[in-house]
């Protein structure tokens, strides 16, 4: 197939730089919070127009704002005062063959669905105050959505845009993401209940050292004072710090929510677990990419996956089908160590037909032999992108 180009990695893997810095976001930190609404809210769609339609419609629900409420946590309770408040906003289909969609009622039960399940602490019906405003899309987009819907054809891209990839996460890639997921897990939380959900995780490698710095937003409620939170917190590190270095296989150190300080009694706790009642605002696609991270040291879009439709939208497709392009290569071609992807589209055009698809590999081996390979990866990924779209509403693609 053209436009495929395998290319050798020259420069030196970032694991072995003297430095790196990697960072992931938690289910529970405002911008991720955005993510998901918006997310959720996309898929919402693509299942009511496939129940209404036959077919998923043209829509963008790509734009989400939270403005953080005004709360009082203290010891053993506290109590929201200003609920936050989410601003839902996008493009959609709203009405077709005489059906019209009730878009506000089916946002606003998305997002209140999403947060039942994902913020625990959090009260949907008094905590939160959501609000929508989605209309139709512009006609030139509307019209490119549906030229491929009626001759049955692939999907044409409705940006031109670029999504990137790559295979394998290192280890302090590896220890920041798994760190994330290790404290808001259901283990975790059975055993401490005072995890809040907003959990941001910075790593920082210098050489051989890794240090791990959490923002941990605990839940008043269950704790009672000031010496029981220093306690909890010094139990849950031990426990992360052993977690991680079982799972890397090297010393990690850790620390959480530096800016405490028993003297002045100052401590990071939460009415909600999350910092989104009052410490702090959200937007969509200012976190993880669509691996989980956030890696400066590695090729990133700025794209917003989020809340895009799954159909022709390139900033969800690519980035997903580069990440998955790069997995494959390295698991199932023998001696490549490293793979990059980067694709680029341009609108108007089949999804599947891209500008480039560049995959970079790090291997000893001669290009040479690896090429047909991994032109053969990337020929198979290419082939199957019209039907990327059911894992996204599935929900078997994260999008942050």
């Amino acid at each position: 197939m053209a436009n495929i180009v395998i290319t050798p990695m020259t420069f030196k893997p970032v694991y072995e730089l003297d430095a790196e810095i990697v960072e992931r976001k938690g289910i529970g930190h405002p911008d991720t919070i955005c993510d998901y609404l918006a997310e959720n809210l996309s898929r919402e769609l693509c299942r009511w127009y496939l129940r209404e339609y036959g077919a998923v419609m043209h829509h963008n629900v790509d734009k989400a704002l939270l403005v953080g409420g005004v709360a009082r946590a203290e010891f053993g309770g506290g109590e929201v005062i200003e609920p936050i408040e989410i601003y839902l906003v996008g493009r959609a289909i709203l009405e077709k063959d005489g059906k019209r969609l009730d878009a506000h009622d089916l946002a606003v039960e998305s997002a209140k669905d999403w947060l039942k399940k994902h913020i625990k602490n959090l009260d949907v019906e008094r905590h939160v105050r959501i609000n929508t405003k989605i209309k139709p899309g512009s006609r030139d987009l509307v019209e490119l959505f549906e030229r491929f819907q009626k001759r049955g054809e692939i999907p044409l891209a409705n940006d031109t845009s670029f999504g990137v990839g790559y295979a394998p996460l290192d280890s302090l890639e590896k220890a920041v993401f798994e760190a994330e997921r290790f404290l808001n897990s259901e283990d975790m939380k059975r055993e401490h209940p005072e995890i809040g959900e907003d959990i941001k995780v910075m790593g920082v490698r210098i050489k051989d050292k890794i240090r791990l710095t959490i923002a941990l937003a605990f839940v008043s409620k269950h704790i009672r004072d000031i010496e029981e939170y220093f306690q909890k917190k010094e139990e849950i590190r031990k426990k992360l710090k052993t977690n991680i270095q079982e799972l890397i296989g090297r010393e990690v150190d850790v620390f959480i929510n530096t800016a405490d300080s028993k003297e002045e009694g100052s401590v990071y706790i939460t009415v909600t677990g999350t910092s989104s009642e009052q410490g702090d605002d959200g937007q969509v696609g200012r976190g993880n990419r669509v691996n989980g991270l956030i890696t400066p040291y590695r090729p990133m879009s700025l794209e917003a996956a989020a809340g895009k439709n799954p159909i022709s939208h390139i900033g969800k497709i690519y980035n997903r089908v580069a990440n998955l392009i790069a997995q494959r290569v390295v698991q199932e071609i023998e001696d490549v160590e490293e793979a990059y992807c980067y694709i680029v589209s341009q609108i108007g055009k089949p999804i599947n037909q891209p500008q480039v698809l560049d995959v970079s590999v790090r291997s000893k081996k001669d290009l040479k032999v690896l090429k047909d390979a991994v032109s053969k990866i990337a020929e198979e990924e290419l082939e199957k992108m019209p039907e990327v779209w059911k894992g996204f509403v599935e929900g078997l693609y994260p999008v942050a």
